[in-house]
């Protein structure tokens, strides 16, 4: 049960939302009390705030810059993260349950020298902004990327909103081998990034964000800028990590982003290596032996002595 002052504030906020043209005092409102709704939410739920080592979290992806809550130190950070920390979902092929306790990310991402996937990567940047002040807010997503508009993927990504004073911009430092490499302004137009020109567009109710491969845009998500308190951040890690029918169990995935402009992503057994042009090399992994070199070769990871990875489908003979 939310404290009494939570209650009474989304209340009120309900009640503005009914009323025809209060669209900039139901947001304000409704500012207020998803933000004291997500502070009882993380006390109620065990989890600590303000947790992270930020020199730890710098030295591990070699960031030495400003940190005054500006659009300049969002993207050089945003850079810095993709590049340093991998996108990858060792953990939930191992069995092994994602923990979104901000001290366990901290622990793993950054201690550990391991990465994750977007509950852990964007949850991890959140706390990380907003520690250094900015007006960081989790949004919720579908992933689009390579799926075809006929089909509704769960909305099971987390990504950052963030307040500045040039508007608003969008961080995402874990949606695999799209990762951005700097914010996207909210608005419409090609917006260059160091590696893909993006987009965002809009459709009816919803908003896409895209991003242009040669001459084609592909959508990476779908959202309508609802946030994505901690209850069902939770509950996406959940699917996401335990849920038969998630693709997360069913493969491997690995990628991130290189300073050139470049992409390095690792899908079950193919390694492809992107330069910011586009050309593109794809080495085939021949045995589990390789797959570890390859791992802590390009992505960093080094897993524990007598680790046996598995999934379903892996065939090292085809």
């Amino acid at each position: 049960m939310l404290p009494a002052d939570v209650a009474n504030v989304t209340a009120r906020a309900d009640g503005i939302r009914c009323q025809p043209g209060a669209l900039s005092s139901w947001n304000l409102a409704k500012g207020l009390a998803d933000a004291l709704a997500r502070s009882a939410s993380a006390a109620d739920l065990g989890y600590e705030l303000d947790v992270i080592d930020l020199d730890a979290y710098f030295t591990r992806i070699g960031y030495a810059g400003s940190t005054e809550p500006s659009l300049a130190t969002l993207n050089a950070i945003s850079m810095a993260h993709v590049c340093a920390i991998p996108f990858e979902n060792l953990d939930v092929l191992r069995g092994v349950p994602i923990d979104l306790d901000p001290g366990a990310l901290e622990q793993k991402l950054v201690h550990a020298r391991r990465g994750g996937y977007c509950f852990e990567q964007n949850t991890l940047l959140l706390e990380v902004l907003g520690q250094l002040g900015f007006r960081a807010q989790p949004i919720s997503a579908r992933v689009r990327w390579g799926r075809t508009r006929d089909y509704t993927p769960a909305r099971t990504h987390l990504f950052v909103r963030v307040e500045l004073a040039e508007g608003s911009f969008l961080a995402d430092v874990g949606v695999g081998s799209m990762s951005l490499t700097r914010a996207l302004q909210l608005g419409e137009g090609e917006q260059a990034t160091p590696h893909e020109p993006r987009r965002i567009i809009r459709e009816n109710d919803r908003l896409y964000h895209q991003a242009r491969l040669g001459d084609t845009w592909h959508d990476v998500n779908e959202f309508t800028l609802e946030e994505m308190p901690l209850i069902d951040r939770i509950v996406g890690n959940w699917y996401t990590s335990a849920h038969p029918q998630s693709h997360f169990r069913s493969r491997l995935i690995a990628a991130r982003a290189t300073p050139d402009g470049g992409r390095i992503t690792l899908a079950d057994r193919d390694l492809t290596q992107r330069a910011r042009n586009g050309a593109a090399t794809v080495t085939r992994i021949a045995d589990h032996a390789e797959l570890l070199a390859v791992l802590e070769r390009q992505f960093g990871i080094t897993l524990p002595a007598g680790t046996q990875l598995a999934w379903p489908g892996l065939d090292w003979t085809a």
